[in-house]
């Protein structure tokens, strides 16, 4: 193993020891840490980690973003590399972090993709499938979306979900519902824990899965056979498998829009927030440790008025012909 090598390891290992990071975003930490040592390798082959001055990051960042890698994306993995840098710094001599001082390149603010209220109901109460085959999955979908919408998750806390709190010498639960109680408990970002309330249709349709649930249920699957929501094979139903199905169901029912999960948690945000106009509540909802995460909601929300606007009120139309 490489230096380099150890230093990763040795860094993710203290993430997800002392700072208690979820495997989700161990995985993206690792994924940008490992491209950092495949630059060094390729650009820099008789450098190591340690030896990096600014210079170098600065040359790695205008790479990515010439082979057309986002802002916030550069920024991401900026952000992965000064936290490593400051940990060697630490626990190890180097003269100062590399990383300090170089900035992504400035990024256009774009605001957050939601659907329409009609679309949105749409979405989450059709189903496309009648078969006796299809039943099954169609149940898990339609609770899957309700949810998705009606509690504003994300899609790695619904796939983290439990039908109940479980705790064993071996496995305790991260997240799970409470049907009886309305709401569900699940682990965020930064470890940390909330509860949401679900909304009625969302408790129907989990109604209806948890009754078919037992025909996917394998006595193998370790785990797994807590989870709420499940794959064909019986297993933990994945985030990427999640995705998929959402951005199928969508373009079958005509949707004109890239739909993913996270367009769901935009639009639960958006359209609480334009009929309460609580915006600390939304933001207790979110799990967004800062308001201005939640803020962001606010400009959509003016957004969508002004486009009422313009198209009704009658001083607000463009006149032709003067």
């Amino acid at each position: 193993m490489s230096s380099a090598d150890t230093q990763i390891a040795g860094y993710l290992e203290h993430l997800q020891t002392q700072r208690k990071l979820s495997l989700h975003t161990l995985d993206n930490y690792r994924r940008d840490l490992e491209q950092l040592k495949h630059f060094i390798a390729k650009q820099l082959p008789a450098r190591e980690l340690a030896s990096l001055t600014q210079a170098d990051i600065r040359r790695c960042t205008s790479q990515l973003h010439a082979r057309g890698l986002s802002p916030s994306s550069i920024a991401r993995k900026l952000s992965a590399w000064r936290g490593m840098f400051a940990w060697l710094a630490f626990h190890h001599t180097i003269a100062a972090n590399p990383v300090d001082g170089v900035r992504a390149p400035k990024r256009t603010k774009s605001l957050p993709k939601a659907l329409g209220v009609d679309d949105a109901v749409r979405l989450v109460s059709s189903t496309v499938n009648s078969d006796e085959q299809s039943a099954v999955r169609d149940a898990c979908n339609k609770a899957m979306f309700e949810l998705l919408y009606s509690s504003g998750l994300r899609v790695a806390e619904l796939t983290s979900l439990d039908m109940h709190h479980v705790k064993t010498a071996a496995y305790e639960s991260q997240s799970w519902i409470a049907l009886d109680e309305g709401e569900l408990t699940v682990t965020g970002k930064g470890s940390k824990r909330r509860s949401v309330p679900m909304g009625t249709a969302a408790i129907a349709a989990l109604r209806d899965w948890l009754a078919v649930r037992p025909q996917l249920q394998r006595a193998d699957t370790g785990h797994d056979a807590y989870a709420l929501f499940l794959s064909a094979r019986g297993h933990r139903i994945t985030a990427r498998e999640v995705q998929r199905r959402i951005k199928a169901h969508a373009q079958a029912l005509g949707i004109p829009a890239n739909v993913h999960p996270h367009v769901l948690r935009h639009s639960f945000a958006s359209h609480v927030l334009q009929s309460s106009g609580d915006l600390r509540a939304v933001q207790e909802m979110l799990g967004h440790a800062s308001i201005a995460s939640t803020q962001v909601y606010t400009s959509l929300d003016f957004q969508r008025l002004a486009q009422v606007y313009d198209a009704a009120h009658p001083r607000a139309k463009k006149q032709s012909g003067r």
